[in-house]
This record gives structure tokens, C-alpha cells and sequence, in this order.
């Protein structure tokens, strides 16, 4: 399989977004910095959502991402959001998405 994209939408708690932000993108920075096949992180920012989050990640395979979904980064993100109470809901991602070619 080639490579796969995953789109995901986070809503915070009323008034958390700019703080689950900041753990988000350090999130993102390590994740890039020492994730093999890590090969974009975006965090994307809805205009008129003000407590939502989305985000598009895309890796070389399904085996990044398993690496990533379970490795020391996302737990240390997941540890910060439920000490802070800062989700008002755990990430909704779809489906991988594997890009056409």
C-alpha cells in the first residue's frame, strides 16, 4: 500500500483551543522530528469553529502510522489534553486514506 493520509477533527472545551494548540504543535514538531515516515503534520484551524481543531496527517504507509499512533508523542499529548481538561472530545478521524495515484 502506498501512502496514507488521515483527516481528523478535535473539539475542545468552550475557551481551550488556543491551549490544546500549543501541546498540539509541539505534537507536531516531534512527530515530524523523529517519526520515520512522518511526512506532513497540518493543523488546521476553522474561522467560525472556535473551540475546533482539524488536522491532516500523511505518511509513507500504514506503518508510520501505527508507529506514530502508539509511540511516546502521542501518549505525552493525549497525558497533557486529559490533565488540563482541554477536549471536549477525543479526535474523530476517518479512515485512512490512501492517496490516489
Amino acid at each position: 500500500m502506498g501512502k496514507l493520509a488521515i483527516v481528523g477533527t478535535v473539539k475542545t472545551a468552550p475557551g481551550k483551543r488556543d491551549e490544546y494548540l500549543k501541546h498540539l504543535k509541539a505534537h507536531a514538531q516531534r512527530s515530524l522530528a523523529t517519526e520515520p515516515g512522518t511526512l506532513e503534520f497540518k493543523i488546521l484551524v476553522p474561522q467560525n469553529e472556535a473551540d475546533t481543531v482539524m488536522l491532516y496527517e500523511l505518511y509513507a504507509s500504514t506503518e508510520p502510522f501505527e508507529a506514530h499512533r502508539t509511540g511516546a508523542s502521542m501518549q505525552e499529548v493525549k497525558r497533557d489534553a486529559r490533565h488540563s481538561s482541554i477536549l471536549r472530545r477525543p479526535c474523530s478521524a476517518g479512515a485512512g486514506l490512501a492517496l490516489a495515484a
